[in-house]
């Protein structure tokens, strides 16, 4: 395999034509439809259609490694510019000529695989396993519809806008702060990759983690302590943090958390989702929560997530959301819903959206919004003022910084994958469809290994609750209690202690 690697990669140097150098999406079928293994066109050489088949929150802008590659490439420089990031068909590689694996992440364009009846063969196979309201966690889907990502890696886009979410602790009044909460969240579902075609982020693993962190503009950052204790032991207290982990398998349930120390504000949540073929496309139910934690006034926002759907299965498939969700304090008793349309068969608009904000006890809005999710949203008070609430498209998105691949822990969703993205990156579709296979053979392994042991998986960094729940084992709030009952006993007298 690592041979076959290195020839595509000698070819392309070779060819600075800009003309296709790697297979075309036709051959990609063909290589799959070849299927040396014996296998069916969509056997265990595929990926499995999990929960993650339809993204369940935010696209995503995509990642951003900080420097060098993995393996015999760590620590060499790399190529700048245009040779760095590749072209279309030229792998972004070290000066070395390897393959540089951070900026197979860091190159946000998707290849696009062209419309769905091109693959006529495998979709034909695909739709003969399927029936109408079918659970489809178990069934295949062909490697070419991968996206180059875990899902894990996913779920930190709801941070695209990081300055938004810590800007919500900054408000004094709570009126305010349940605004900002439902703004930040509005923010976090327009990004995604740039490409015109719907496509899946990789299935986490059990166990599978992501870290990485973000420097808000307008903190520095580099002059506070570093949070050793927190999610992201490498950064300060002025930096956002993100961790995410697979929790459970069966079902698949993914579990993520993020904190700002200074701001004293952190988002804790899971997320199981469960598929259904519905004819032309394919509906996923979000099941989960997230809660919002501002840790100042003692406040928690408890928000739900909308269905995910996959249109146009047969043609150019598409992401839509759909249904409603909540998002409410308890404490405050301010609250609010929204409403994500889904398009109607004949005319109407996608990606509509409609939302109330609620005062406690009332039942009649202080806050309507409407608009599209991905574009410009309106706000209209109660008193008749009528302004923008939001539109994503005029904000900047925040690029997360992730370490290197050759600093990342074996576990970790950019150092696991690195090969299928690699296969995907290339247009190798059997180099991306084995290294997919091995991951998930390991997977099944270790399964089958700790039932004969009689062994339960053991989760990292998130823990059940009884309502089954998942939350982080040591959150923000928890740590400053700690910390600051330790810093009363130091100041306090001898004799006190």
């Amino acid at each position: 395999m690592f041979s076959r690697l290195q020839r595509r990669i000698s070819d392309a140097v070779s060819s600075r034509s800009g003309l296709p150098i790697f297979s075309s999406a036709s051959d990609q079928l063909d290589a799959v439809g070849r299927n040396p293994s014996g296998m069916s066109p969509l056997g265990r050489r595929d990926s499995e259609l999990s929960s993650s088949s339809v993204p369940v929150g935010p696209g995503g802008p995509g990642a951003g490694a900080a420097g060098g590659g993995a393996g015999a490439g760590a620590g060499r420089p790399s190529l700048a510019g245009e040779e760095r990031r590749g072209r279309q068909g030229v792998p972004p590689l070290l000066s070395d000529g390897s393959l540089d694996y951070d900026a197979l992440y860091e190159d946000e364009d998707e290849s696009d695989f062209g419309p769905m009846e091109a693959h006529g063969s495998v979709v034909t196979h695909l739709l003969s396993q399927v029936k109408i309201g079918m659970d489809l966690t178990r069934v295949v889907l062909p490697t070419f519809i991968l996206e180059r990502r875990s899902l894990l890696e996913m779920y930190s886009d709801y941070f695209a806008h990081p300055d938004y979410f810590l800007k919500i602790a900054d408000f004094k009044d709570p009126k305010d702060r349940m605004v900002q909460v439902v703004r930040w969240y509005m923010s976090a579902y327009h990004a995604g990759r740039k490409s015109s075609v719907a496509k899946k982020p990789y299935n986490p693993i059990l166990g599978e983690v992501f870290y990485c962190h973000w420097n808000v503009p307008g903190l520095p950052h580099g002059n506070d302590p570093l949070v050793q204790d927190g999610p992201v032991p490498w950064c300060d207290r002025n930096q956002l943090t993100f961790i995410a982990e697979q929790v459970s398998h069966h079902p698949p349930i993914s579990a993520f958390y993020a904190e700002h120390y200074n701001k004293k504000i952190s988002f804790c949540a899971h997320v199981w989702t469960k598929s259904k073929f519905l004819g032309l496309s394919v509906g996923v139910h979000n099941i989960g929560q997230g809660c919002v934690s501002v840790i100042d006034y003692d406040e928690e926002y408890i928000v739900t997530f909308p269905n995910g759907y996959g249109r146009s299965i047969l043609t150019v498939p598409w992401i839509e959301l759909g249904g409603p969700v909540t998002i409410s304090c308890a404490k405050t008793g301010f609250n609010a819903t929204i409403d994500f349309h889904t398009k109607p068969f004949y005319g109407g608009k996608k990606h509509r959206i409609s939302g109330e904000v609620y005062q406690p006890g009332d039942k009649k809005s202080f806050l309507s919004i409407s608009g599209e999710w991905n574009g410009s949203m309106h706000a209209k008070w109660a008193d008749g003022r009528s302004e923008v609430f939001l539109n994503v498209n005029e904000i900047p998105i925040i690029k997360k910084n992730v370490r290197p691949i050759c600093d990342q822990d074996e576990m970790e969703s950019r150092r696991l994958w690195k090969e299928v993205t690699a296969g995907l990156r290339l247009n190798d579709i059997d180099k991306a469809t084995n290294a997919k296979t091995e991951l998930e053979q390991r997977q099944r392994d270790e399964a089958k290994e700790r039932k004969e042991r009689n062994q339960q998986w053991e989760t990292k960094s998130f823990r059940e609750t009884g309502g089954g729940d998942w939350v982080y084992v040591s959150p923000l709030i928890n740590r400053l209690q700690r910390n600051g009952t330790a810093e009363h006993l130091a100041a306090a007298p001898s004799d006190q202690r």
